[in-house]
């Protein structure tokens, strides 16, 4: 029997919804019992509203919830407490995620613990990874931020200056109509891996802050390119296979090219601070930050 009975937990900030059961043991590990979610996929081309998202979220909250606890092993009786993102996120998600824990907490008697999104990655990634004072690479859809513990409190040493790095791939990818299942950051990611062109895009770092803003205008203006070709080279007798722009090269570009923003960043905040640690957090950080060498051209 653990030291700490298990606690749920409810995640419904964007458009996937999840629930997990962990346990505190005797000897101060974590034992992650379930995870299960479930993700609203719109059709290429589109993003997700967060009325639709929100309605995604109550019609899947208590099958994953059932889910969750079938997994675990252990009745809603057994929890110790109901745990809920309460922010930052979308608006309408958070708020179909916050009825249906405060739901559950009133019905089954459970103490009702709201969780702030950005610092339950970082626990999290800090509990599964063992990092013990680590900077932080926080990168999502909606957060670009370079985090470090210092005073009793997580404090922001850098961030992005408009849009959020997720942000900017997803839009991206529904420039050139990508899927969005799984997600589009990560069909963004397989598709560059077909790019043998890196084109020039704008550079924006400041001090440890960034700009992608630009990054995206520039990437799509090339769609826009007479040496675009949105089916990729060998469709056009008339223009030579190494002037022609493909989708798959402005993936590795606008992926390189960020990415590349985001570890010159870190790497500031971590020499500012003096750690050897870095621990990368967010849906962005599923994706690879490091490409296998391939051979490209630079273009002026």
């Amino acid at each position: 029997m653990p030291l700490v009975p298990p606690a749920l937990g409810l995640e419904g900030s964007a458009n996937k919804f999840g629930a997990g059961v962990i346990k505190h043991d005797e000897n101060g590990s974590t034992s992650v019992l379930s995870n299960i979610r479930h993700t609203y996929i719109t059709p290429p081309g589109e993003g997700f509203q967060p009325r639709d998202t929100a309605l995604h979220h109550r019609q899947w909250a208590l099958k994953i919830i059932r889910q969750c606890l079938t997994q675990a092993g252990i009745s809603i009786h057994e929890l110790d407490c109901i745990c809920y993102t309460k922010g930052p996120g979308m608006g309408a998600p958070l708020t179909s995620v916050a009825l249906v824990a405060r739901m559950l907490a009133l019905m089954f008697e459970k103490p009702l613990v709201g969780v702030n999104h950005c610092v339950g990655h970082i626990e999290m990634g800090r509990e599964i990874t063992g990092a013990q004072n680590p900077v932080v690479l926080y990168v999502s859809g909606g957060n670009t931020q370079v985090i470090a513990y210092s005073r009793q409190c997580y404090r922001i040493f850098g961030e992005t200056l408009d849009i959020a790095v997720g942000n900017c791939l997803d839009r991206f990818a529904r420039v050139i109509d990508l899927s969005n299942d799984p997600s589009p950051g990560y069909n963004i990611e397989q598709e560059a891996k077909k790019g043998t062109r890196l084109l020039s895009l704008p550079y924006a770092t400041k001090g440890m802050d960034i700009s992608l803003s630009g990054i995206l205008s520039s990437t799509e203006a090339y769609t826009y390119d007479k040496r675009f070709r949105r089916e990729g080279k060998g469709k056009d007798t008339n223009t030579s296979d190494d002037d022609i722009i493909t989708p798959a090269d402005l993936c590795f570009s606008l992926q390189e090219t960020a990415f590349a923003m985001l570890v010159e960043i870190t790497e500031r905040a971590m020499a500012h601070i003096g750690s050897k640690e870095v621990l990368i957090v967010g849906g962005v950080g599923c994706e690879a930050m490091h490409s296998s060498p391939r051979p490209y051209s630079l273009m002026a």
